[in-house]
């Protein structure tokens, strides 16, 4: 009985023994590999070379300045851990290297002190450097929002059209420009508007804002498209300075089934017939930009068109036409839409899109906006406009 007591008590410290190792055996290859996701590759491999050249070269303390380069290195690479690793990193291997080649411990203690001093330096740095990242994505996810709420989203079918767009800001960090475009059904027909606000930044956009929030209220409400225009030009005028303009081409589609358009010194929209011609439609009444008119005296004109099935109406802004190429050449768009067109508006558009990024070399310098309206059916008893049209009707 006694000899079981013994045996037993002395099985259990054992079992603890064993069960603590295992523990602690789990938390040193748990920390060992976090360690590892936290070392940063770069640094250590620059680490690596230099005690590679020290032990080679035998040069004692000519090369331990060199690790440095570690931490330097992961502050432009890394956040602060990755920095504060390879800092360690090159603090141990110099300790290392400075004790083999028995470098003296004052200079030895100068080199550490500077590996150290050069680790903090970095650590913050990388901190610091996060903290704009996070500030700069913040106020993307602003910018994206604003943009969302300022240039709603088009459908891609309002009554008997289908509708395609593509917007590129030249501000890519903030994704929002001063280029402006819409679509509204209304029951006085489908209108759409594409336009280009003088200056850049946030100006532009609160004038972009301040356009569009009048048309979608004008667009319902006026039953004549100059009227609408006329609403336009008055908000503008008691909103902008002396030196601000809006170039834009309104246009409608009523239910008669014929096309109106109004440009107001914006460049002409782009009719492509069901053959798959490009022409201009070019101003028969041109008109200064809208909030000008009170310096110019002169109104804007109406111009009635056809418009039949299969035709296409592509309104653009001057981002588009006026990006060049490395030779400064200006981008083709009456030809580019000529090899492009299709019945289907959003492969059109994408396949121009992608033609003028190749054309600028990637990255335009203005902001771009494309919008392609394509009349599918005859009239809008095929396809119905949305149900909160038809209840206004």
């Amino acid at each position: 009985m006694t000899q079981a007591r013994h045996h037993g008590g002395d099985h259990q410290p054992r079992l603890f023994r064993r069960r603590a190792a295992g523990v602690w055996g789990s938390v040193r290859r748990r920390a060992a590999g976090q360690l590892a996701r936290k070392m940063p590759v770069l640094p250590v491999l620059v680490l690596a070379v230099v005690v590679l050249v020290d032990i080679v070269g035998g040069a004692g303390m000519v090369w331990l300045p060199l690790l440095a380069a570690g931490p330097a290195l992961a502050a432009a690479t890394n956040g602060p851990r990755g920095v504060l690793c390879a800092g360690l990193l090159a603090t141990a291997l110099g300790t290392a290297l400075g004790t083999g080649n028995s470098v003296p411990a004052g200079e030895l203690m100068a080199v550490l002190s500077a590996l150290l001093a050069v680790t903090a330096a970095s650590g913050l740095a990388s901190a610091l450097h996060g903290r704009r990242e996070r500030v700069l994505a913040a106020v993307r996810s602003v910018a994206e929002a604003a943009q969302h709420a300022v240039l709603q989203p088009v459908p891609e079918t309002v009554g008997p059209f289908r509708v395609a767009v593509r917007y590129s800001a030249a501000a890519a960090e903030a994704r929002i420009g001063g280029d402006l475009y819409a679509l509204v059904p209304t029951p006085h027909g489908v209108r759409l508007i594409v336009g280009d606000v003088r200056g850049k930044g946030l100006p532009a956009v609160g004038t972009a804002a301040l356009v569009l929030g009048v048309f979608r209220e004008a667009a319902h409400d006026e039953r004549d498209l100059l009227a609408v225009v006329g609403r336009i030009e008055r908000s503008l005028a008691r909103n902008l300075g002396p030196d601000d303009f809006v170039t834009a081409v309104v246009a409608g589609c009523p239910r008669s089934g014929h096309l109106e358009v109004v440009n107001c010194g914006h460049a002409p929209p782009l009719l492509i017939s069901a053959s798959g011609d490009v022409r201009a439609v070019e101003a028969t009444h041109p008109a200064p930009p809208l909030g000008l008119r009170a310096l110019s005296g002169q109104a804007p004109g109406l111009q009635r068109l056809p418009f039949a099935v299969g035709e296409q109406l592509l309104l653009y802004t001057d981002g588009v036409t006026e990006a060049r190429d490395h030779a400064r050449e200006f981008y083709p768009l009456v030809e580019g839409v000529t090899r492009h067109v299709s019945d289907e508006p959003a492969r059109t558009l994408t396949a121009l899109h992608d033609e003028l990024l190749a054309h600028v070399g990637g990255r335009l310098h203005d902001d771009a906006a494309l919008l392609l309206i394509r009349k599918e059916t005859a009239d809008y008893g095929a396809a119905p406009l949305p149900s909160r049209v038809q209840a206004a009707l």
